[in-house]
Formats: structure tokens, sequence, C-alpha cells
């Protein structure tokens, strides 16, 4: 069974890759971008759970694994549910229980390894340190119905980027294409350089709209 899952995770992970590249080539809003959204979503959805399962498995009870696993979800479930936001009676039950959670978890995360192996784990305390944040961001976003809706956009691409990362570093990793922490990191910094410059960019583009 647990052979089953690591195939699975892997096979999924793999489709999940070339899914969420072929997405952001076309165009955005397209009928080929949507498509290839859905496959990313759902199979990376999989990749997620089945990393937790396998993470709490006898002989394989990983907490790194498992908090990656959470980390990937949350990048997820975030940049589905931007497509909602710009909805004028949009429900945020789920988002808000998400993101309350998340408070509780990251910190969690980034102390863990202390407690349990006595050791600070750099990659798990950059993530738990990224969930707390975007957590913070997320919850103060939901106490302004207009900008919520304003940033639907935005919040959408980042947040599936951000899950894009993920399956990006997963491969690098596993692959063994940059060695040590450097390729848990690398890539989530260049990805977030990225993020941040295209967020500019259509900052920049909504505000030219508006006048």
């Amino acid at each position: 069974m647990i052979t089953a899952l690591i195939v699975t995770h892997a096979a999924f992970g793999g489709i999940a890759l070339l899914s969420a590249t072929l997405a952001v080539i076309f165009k955005k809003g397209g009928k080929q971008h949507k498509g290839w959204g859905r496959v990313f979503f759902y199979t990376m959805l999989l990749c997620s759970i089945s990393a937790m399962i396998t993470a709490c498995l006898p002989d394989h009870e990983s907490p790194f694994l498992f908090s990656v696993g959470i980390f990937s979800f949350y990048f997820l479930f975030t940049g589905w549910r931007a497509l909602k936001y710009k909805e004028a009676d949009v429900n945020l039950k789920w988002d808000k229980a998400l993101a309350f959670f998340m408070l509780v978890f990251a910190p969690v995360m980034m102390v863990a390894p202390i407690f349990m192996f006595g050791v600070i784990n750099i990659v798990q305390a950059v993530f738990g340190g990224a969930l707390l944040v975007f957590a913070i961001q997320d919850l103060r976003l939901f106490r302004n119905p207009e900008k919520l809706k304003k940033n639907w956009l935005v919040q959408h691409l980042s947040r599936m980027l951000g899950a894009y990362i993920s399956a990006i570093t997963a491969f690098i990793v596993v692959n063994q294409l940059v060695p040590g922490i450097v390729g848990w990191l690398l890539p989530g910094v260049i990805g977030s350089i990225l993020i941040t410059y295209w967020n500019v960019r259509l900052g920049r583009k909504n505000k030219k709209e508006v006048v």
C-alpha cells in the first residue's frame, strides 16, 4: 500500500507539474488555461493529500513531509478559492477556518523539529514562516470585502503560482538537480521575485484602467 501511495504521489506530481506549465503558457482566462488549470488543481490536490497520508503511515512517519503537504495544499486551496472572491456574496467560512488553522499550525511547523529532534530545520522554518505571513495577510483581507473582490486575480495567480513553485521544488529535490538546502529554497526565492514583479505590473495596469 505504501509503495502504491508513493508511486501514485509521484505520478500525480508529474502530471501537476506538466499541466501547471501548460496553464502558465496559455492565455490567461482562455479555454486551454482553464482546462489545464483544473488538471493542475486536482492532480496537485491528490499529490498533497497522498504526501500527508504517507507521512502518517507506520515506519514512514515524517513531520517534514506532512508539513510540506500542508504547505502545498494551502497555496492550492487559496488560489482556487480566489476565483470566488469576485462574487459579491462569497461565503468565507472555510477560507477563514483554514487561515486560523494556519495561525496555529505554522508556528508548530517552525519549532517542532527543535522539540522532536533537537535541531532547527531551516526549510521547515522558512515554509512555516511563509504560511504564517500569508495566513495573517488573508485574515486582514477578509475584513475588507471590497479590496478582496478587487484583488481576486492577484490572489488567484499568486497562490496558484505558489503551488506551482512547490511542484517545481519537489521535482528539483527528488531528482537532485540542485544539491542540499539550496534545492529546497532557490525555486521559492526566484518564484517570489517573479510573482512580486507580476503583481506590481498588474497593479499598475489596474490603476490605468480605473483612470
